[in-house]
């Protein structure tokens, strides 16, 4: 029985050693110099001016919102498209379904304004 597993037991030993070792390797092995300059924060190539827990503009979230959209739409269209003779009415109807309450979300992000570029 336990023979049925052994390659797998091997395969996850393999990928863990070839995950892992280059990352141990390189912190055992790779120099160390701290420099103020490196150990600065760093973010979009200059100096951060703000602080930290400044409020966001809503149309980030938006966009977000937008992206989470058609990103959930074209992950779950393809694989339905695909099985959609196997699977039937039922499943017809509850991508129906689906994709209008994804439409309701993308008129929200219409009307708020996301689409809008400036």
């Amino acid at each position: 029985m336990l023979d049925h597993y052994l390659p797998i037991l091997v395969f996850i030993l393999v990928v863990m050693l070839v995950g892992a070792g280059p990352l141990v390797l390189g912190y055992l092995l790779g120099p160390r110099r701290p420099d103020v300059a490196k150990d600065s924060p760093y973010e979009c190539g200059f100096e951060a001016f703000e602080h930290a827990r400044m409020k966001f503009d809503v149309r980030y979230y938006l966009v977000a919102i937008l992206f989470i959209i058609f990103d959930l739409e074209i992950a779950f269209l393809f694989p339905w498209a695909v099985a959609l003779v196997d699977v039937g009415a039922y499943a017809f109807w509850s991508m129906a379904i689906f994709l209008g309450i994804l439409v309701v979300g993308f008129i929200y992000e219409w009307k708020k304004g996301a689409l809008e570029w400036e």
